[in-house]
């Protein structure tokens, strides 16, 4: 069997190591093409068995800064540490804020050392109509290959450009918010982590911002609605600069701040196909669909969308090929839907405010509690259960998603507004003077 993959990122490098881990021969299509910047700069705990598996931990361990926790934040003082534990024997108590195109180098060299063979351009696909296909390489890039047949399977791995959904007019479900992120690597920018590699998450106007600690820098991003950026300058450099002065918070850390790269600008922040494979071919990691970044979920649902296409490939108790059938695939999706389901559900409780509102919540009872109260035991416990589904470990857990919804349920009383923390859609009008600030060379 040969499995053509199109894309080299970190689902697409990922699939290749696993099939040639297993003598599955595949053949990989990448453009070569990478960005100085990419959106995924921070791993989640679930991740670094994916980074064991493949035999790449020490070497991203090496360039990446380690991460053991997370906060939540907003302007009114209320903040929210999680330190990362052990909720699965699997899943260690730490991870890492990778430089993502080193990451993407490290997984490419790897899926090199195994065999994996590189086309170093991008496939052309074309509709077809056939009782074993409905997409197809073009001779064009069969030829480049060296093929003489056409691989059995293709997949998708092309990320956010979703080639075959393109070449086959796939539908796909867009989320509620039309956000752009603007995000650059900045020096004597002052981290707010009260842990090492902390990932700091703070509530912006209309929007959201993150700090990601890495080694030799700190990367600075904010989330906010499409029409509302427009108001904060022409450009992304200003937008981002006109946002870090204005804010409360970030303009106390940044006071000092030089800019040591450029700004990097994304949009779609929640898309997923509404069909997921067809005949000869699927879709993987974000080709297939993403959701907001909040929580990082991004490379770790390429390593597990990876892992769980593996096993449509293969029988993994019996190491051997085995013909891709609906029932896999079909097993696939569903899977896959149930992972950006239970993030975007978590996502939004932070969204709409009720994630924080219900810290609030926590904190009044640990005030009024006494030290064994079962309502302080209670508040612990919910703590625990967002800790393990914000770090992967338990995410998709119906038990944990239920908890969750009904503690923003019964515990945001009406002396607590929930509301108060909600992302806004609308902008004061702030007359800012636009300062750029680089030491770009």
């Amino acid at each position: 069997m040969l499995i053509g993959i199109v894309g080299a990122g970190p689902a697409g490098c990922a699939l290749a190591c696993f099939l040639a881990q297993r003598d599955i021969e595949c053949i990989v299509f990448d453009s070569q093409k990478r960005p100085s910047l990419l959106v995924g700069e921070s791993l989640v705990p679930a991740a670094v068995p994916y980074l064991q598996r493949l035999g790449i931990e020490d070497e991203v361990a090496a360039v990446s800064a380690k991460k053991h926790g997370a906060a939540l934040r907003h302007p009114s003082g209320l903040r929210v540490d999680f330190k990362f534990r052990r909720f699965s024997k699997s899943i260690p108590n730490y991870s890492y804020n990778i430089p993502r195109p080193e990451f993407d180098l490290i997984l490419l060299r790897r899926a090199k050392s195994l065999g994996v063979h590189f086309v170093n351009a991008l496939a052309k696909v074309e509709k077809v109509d056939s009782s074993e296909r409905e997409i197809a390489l073009t001779q064009a890039s069969l030829d480049l290959a060296g093929l003489p047949q056409h691989p059995d399977f293709l997949i998708d791995a092309t990320g956010r450009h979703r080639l075959f959904s393109r070449a086959l007019s796939l539908k796909a479900k867009k989320g509620g918010r039309d956000d752009v992120s603007y995000f650059a690597h900045y020096d004597n920018f002052k981290s707010d982590a009260v842990v090492d590699g902390q990932v700091v998450l703070s509530v912006i106007d209309s929007g959201w911002s993150w700090q990601i600690p890495l080694k030799n820098t700190l990367s600075v991003g904010v989330v906010l609605d499409k029409q509302v950026a427009s108001r904060y300058g022409d450009s992304p450099q200003q937008r981002l600069d006109n946002i870090i002065a204005t804010d409360p918070l970030l303009s106390i850390s940044g006071r000092e701040r030089c800019r040591q790269s450029d700004v990097m600008t994304y949009s779609n922040y929640q898309l997923i196909s509404e069909k997921a494979f067809g005949k000869g071919w699927a879709l993987l990691g974000d080709a297939y669909g993403f959701v907001d970044p909040m929580l990082s979920p991004g490379v770790f649902m390429a390593l597990e969308s990876a892992s769980l296409m593996e096993a449509c490939i293969i029988d993994v108790k019996k190491n051997k090929t085995k013909k891709i059938n609906y029932a896999d695939l079909k097993k696939y999706a569903h899977t896959i839907n149930q992972w950006h389901d239970s993030w975007a559900t978590v996502i939004d409780y932070f969204y709409d405010g009720r994630l924080l509102g219900l810290f609030e919540a926590g904190q009044n009872v640990s005030k009024n509690a006494s030290r064994y109260s079962p309502l302080r035991l209670m508040e612990w416990h919910i703590r625990r259960v967002i800790a393990s589904v914000v770090s992967g470990a338990a995410t998709r857990s119906k038990y944990n998603q239920q908890v969750l919804y009904h503690s923003c349920r019964h515990l945001l009383s009406d002396d607590i507004d929930s509301k108060r923390y909600a992302m806004k859609s609308s902008l004061k009008n702030n007359n800012v003077s636009i300062k750029e600030e680089s030491c770009l060379n």
